[in-house]
């Protein structure tokens, strides 16, 4: 009766918050929305869409047939009901009774649901990954190094950071690394030979790559170290409880393979010197299976105790739900909330048949709207080289001859019939007329919309 009580609140864990926002679609999810439709219309990754992120990022989101709303929504609820599943296996293979499986799913569906909303409702790689990192490594504690690698390496597919889980596995399979090997090699060969067989593989290899790496060589210098600490601290402070049980369980077990494991996690967050809250999702499944061994071994009303130091992100989080769900203005949202202006405005003016080039890092308008992509770029990062995390307020490229080149082929190519400049109405220097010049004389902006400037484009498509 318990164990069906605990599974029904996971249950309620995952579903509620997220119908709470089933109008809403975050910046993080439009990214890999606006690539799936395009990729259930035929395009490619990589060498019909620039895409820097690994490919089985966008093809989860073929599962809820890349539609905003219900299907994105059931389509989260149903993979936090997986990651708890996946966490309360990993529990038991670890040597957890019933208790520690069920403490570890449901601190799992808690941790997926208090805390920072754009990280816990859009499925990102990190998230995503998260699943498959519990089970690696439970796969690798329990003698089975090749399904462990094999794990990684689908994982890899996913999120490059698994190479971060693939050493967590080496702690206790490093004498049977061969196996190891092989199994991560297993999913990776067959993803490299499809892109090679596709003539995807050098797109891939610059745009998820070097794209990446030069990404994370622009992180910010200087106080970075003192910015992860006091961004760590405040994780911490949040899962308070969940660090203090994980600590227990680390001071009575004494286990050095699992303090190494969160070890190996943290630096997973720290690669790139830039903390986002998603980034911290490397830390849940060390320290969730740690504080589900602590619950455990505490006496009962020391854990009942400690687990009321949960309130602290529920009340934090929690009400924030349940306010998006009545629509109150949130600031969070604000952009989002342009954006829906923009896609209601273009739904009506837009005719069948239609595409559209956004402008800045604003995605989500692609399935908002219910338009394709009129040129293989999702957003404007690629044709500035200033990154989303600055262009608000930025002008400096990171990767200035690589924008020109890739400016050089999107003004070759046909024009879309709409430009949707969502970039401009912040920063003036990254407006799109400074960018697309030779483009222009053929448009005529036909709207000012909060936070966006749309074009119709007057002329033939050529």
């Amino acid at each position: 009766m318990a164990r069906r009580m605990v599974w029904l609140a996971i249950l309620v864990l995952a579903l509620v918050p997220r119908l709470c926002h089933l109008r809403v679609v975050w910046v993080e999810e439009g990214y890999p929305l606006a690539a799936a439709a395009e990729m259930l219309h035929g395009r490619l990754l990589y060498r019909d869409l620039w895409f820097d992120k690994p490919p089985l990022f966008p093809a989860f989101y073929l599962l809820g047939a890349a539609q905003p709303g219900w299907p994105l929504r059931l389509l989260g609820a149903a993979f936090v009901l997986a990651a708890a599943w996946s966490a309360a296996r990993a529990a038991r293979a670890f040597g957890g009774g019933r208790r520690e499986e069920l403490w570890a799913a449901g601190l799992t569906a808690f941790c997926f649901t208090f805390y920072v909303h754009s990280a816990v409702l859009a499925l990102t790689p990190d998230l995503l990954a998260v699943p498959l990192h519990f089970a690696a490594v439970a796969a690798a504690a329990s003698g089975s190094p090749l399904v462990a690698g094999l794990l990684c390496g689908i994982a890899f597919a996913l999120n490059v950071k698994a190479l971060f889980f693939l050493a967590a596995c080496a702690l206790w399979q490093w004498r049977a690394w061969p196996r190891l090997l092989a199994g991560f090699l297993a999913p990776a060969l067959p993803v490299a030979l499809w892109l090679a067989t596709t003539g995807a593989l050098k797109d891939y290899w610059q745009q998820v790559w070097l794209w990446g790496a030069g990404y994370a060589r622009t992180a910010p210098t200087g106080s970075a170290w003192m910015e992860f600490a006091r961004r760590t601290l405040n994780w911490a402070g949040f899962h308070s409880a969940i660090v203090g049980a994980g600590l227990y369980a680390v001071w009575k077990q004494r286990d050095i393979r699992r303090g190494l494991w969160l070890l190996i996690s943290l630096a997973a967050v720290a690669l790139g010197l830039r903390f986002f809250p998603r980034y911290y999702f490397h830390l849940v499944p060390p320290i969730v299976l740690l504080a589900a061994r602590g619950f455990t071994l505490l006496p009962a009303r020391r854990a009942a105790l400690l687990a009321l130091l949960l309130l602290i992100p529920a009340a934090r989080f929690g009400p924030r739900h349940l306010a998006v769900a009545r629509g109150e203005p949130w600031t969070d949202l604000a952009m989002f909330d342009s954006s829906r202006q923009a896609a209601a405005w273009l739904r009506v003016h837009a005719s069948a048949g239609d595409t559209l080039l956004v402008w800045g890092y604003r995605p989500e308008l692609f399935p908002l709207a219910g338009l394709r992509a009129g040129t293989r770029y999702l957003d404007s990062q690629p044709l500035t080289g200033v990154l989303a995390d600055r262009h608000l307020v930025s002008a400096e490229p990171a990767f200035p001859r690589w924008a020109e080149q890739n400016r050089r082929e999107l003004l070759r190519g046909p024009r879309p019939a709409w430009i949707a400049d969502g970039l401009g109405p912040y920063n003036p220097r990254l407006d799109a007329r400074n960018f697309l010049g030779p483009w222009m004389p053929g448009y005529r902006l036909e709207a000012v919309l909060p936070g966006y400037r749309i074009y119709r484009r007057t002329g033939p498509a050529q």
